[in-house]
């Protein structure tokens, strides 16, 4: 279990992290999001003992992760699939994080047979695409057979194959009872992947909490309608304060109405005597929930000013 408390992170003037509390419980995965400069890295390298904490606490199962003298046992983690020696192969690169930890040299065959890298072992890493980059990032995470393991932007440069693997991996590592906290900015591999989300915004937690509850949060919603007299309907819609957008391909029938309720369309409908052949409420995806609600914490915006 990963335990966060107050965890505050200053450069100077800057706040990088402010006062964040949250927990990542094992048995489950669990996402962290936030916009790009939010503070995401910052939290997982204090966390992992590379940064100093200017305020707060990160234990990892109740302990400081610096005081774990063979860290691979308790922690792994993929931080920066390029932070490397482009010379070494893949074997002798986890041979010596093995040696290091403590760690049986046969694991080192093993976790490259399982990330798919066992044909590549001894070419240089140097000479590896970022997805295999990738994969050799997650067989030195898997090395020590941890329970805790931390990710960070983990599918970069994979291929769908690869996506999919990895998606199978974190939900099967859960389910052998691990903690696993991922950081991604891919919001459908969190709606694919996650149990559980940690949101934060400008360094400040804005969320933690079940993914279909965050997502539940966003306010956008709207109702699917469709029927073979769409255009008669969305006058009707209209008239009485909806706001109407095609929905699929050109003269599909389809309408997504924003205003009024499922309920209150269909009366409409029945009123006039429009046939319906769909009536759907839709909630807001994961992706638009995120947007809305870490609206206010986004550093950069394109084409605005601040």
């Amino acid at each position: 279990m990963i335990e966060v408390n107050e965890l505050t992170k200053r450069y100077g003037d800057k706040t990088a992290v402010e006062r964040l509390t949250f927990t990542v419980r094992p048995g489950q995965v669990t996402g962290f999001l936030g916009p790009n400069g939010a503070g995401k890295t910052t939290t997982l390298r204090m966390i992992l003992g590379l940064d100093e904490p200017t305020a707060g606490s990160a234990t990892v199962g109740k302990t400081d992760f610096r005081s774990h003298p063979r860290g691979l046992r308790h922690v792994g983690a993929l931080l920066d699939a390029g932070q490397v020696h482009g010379g070494r192969s893949a074997a002798a690169h986890l041979s010596a994080l093995a040696r290091s930890n403590g760690i049986p040299p046969r694991r080192v065959e093993e976790v490259l047979q399982e990330v798919g890298l066992a044909e590549a072992a001894r070419g240089r890493i140097g000479g590896f695409s970022l997805g295999m980059k990738q994969r050799l990032g997650i067989a030195a995470a898997l090395l020590g057979d941890p329970p805790v393991l931390m990710f960070d932007e983990p599918i970069n440069g994979m291929d769908p194959e690869g996506v999919l693997w990895v998606r199978r991996l974190f939900r099967r590592l859960a389910a052998e009872g691990r903690t696993v906290f991922l950081s991604s900015h891919l919001m459908s591999e969190m709606e694919n992947t996650a149990d559980q989300l940690v949101v934060i915004g400008r360094g400040r937690l804005i969320a933690a909490e079940p993914l279909e509850e965050f997502a539940a949060r966003g306010t956008h919603r709207s109702v699917v309608v469709g029927s073979p007299r769409a255009t008669e309907l969305a006058a009707v819609l209209t008239a009485a304060g909806a706001s109407i957008l095609p929905q699929g391909p050109a003269g599909a029938g389809r309408l997504a109405v924003t205003g009024l309720p499922a309920d209150r369309i269909g009366a409409l409908a029945l009123e006039q005597r429009i046939a319906l052949t769909e009536l759907t409420t839709r909630t807001a995806s994961l992706e638009e929930a995120f947007m809305e609600l870490t609206a206010d914490s986004v550093e950069y915006l394109a084409g605005q000013h601040r």
